[in-house]
């Protein structure tokens, strides 16, 4: 793609590589959203909800605004997918909690993407657990810095410098 001229090509190849890669999931996902008539955004929710979540707290697990928590909701109970009820433990707060058909709709969901993951058909038992291994090696590498960038308050301005050069400014 070139926006490295002189830079590391090799870099610049991962980088493309991961980001089609990202594409092509994205796709797969969307298509597997219309197949079920489920919005792409409530996929992601139906699989943190299990047997019920503070809405509070499902929109803080998808780091959104409340108000599209609300969204995802209406979005879900439209379909006859989720429902909101009062809290046993605070009637005050509404846990958002799959019907029945939502958890069989979930369950077919999650069994159609796993069933399409590339990594469960292309890379063998071996090259899956290595591909795991650097999956968490570079989140965590990342989740470090990002802590680190984050300062007592949180409160540093995004630095795009890589770690290992910013090291060594």
């Amino acid at each position: 793609m070139g926006w490295c001229p002189g830079g590391d090509k090799l870099a610049q190849e991962i980088f493309d590589a991961v980001t089609e890669f990202i594409s092509q999931l994205m796709r797969r996902g969307e298509q597997l959203s219309e197949t079920f008539d489920v919005p792409v955004y409530c996929v992601k929710a139906m699989h943190r909800i299990g047997g019920g979540v503070a809405m509070k707290d499902l929109g803080q697990s998808l780091h959104c605004d409340p108000s599209f928590v609300t969204t995802i909701a209406d979005a879900l109970e439209v379909r006859g997918l989720a429902r909101r009820e009062p809290s046993a433990a605070d009637r005050r707060v509404k846990t958002l909690v799959l019907t029945d058909r939502g958890l069989e709709v979930k369950a077919e969901l999650e069994r159609h993407m796993l069933s399409a993951v590339p990594w469960g058909y292309a890379l063998d038992p071996t090259e899956q657990k290595q591909l795991l291994g650097l999956i968490r090696k570079m989140t965590e590498a990342i989740t470090a810095d990002a802590a680190s960038q984050a300062g007592p308050a949180g409160s540093r301005g995004l630095d795009l410098t890589p770690p290992a050069e910013a090291a060594r400014t």
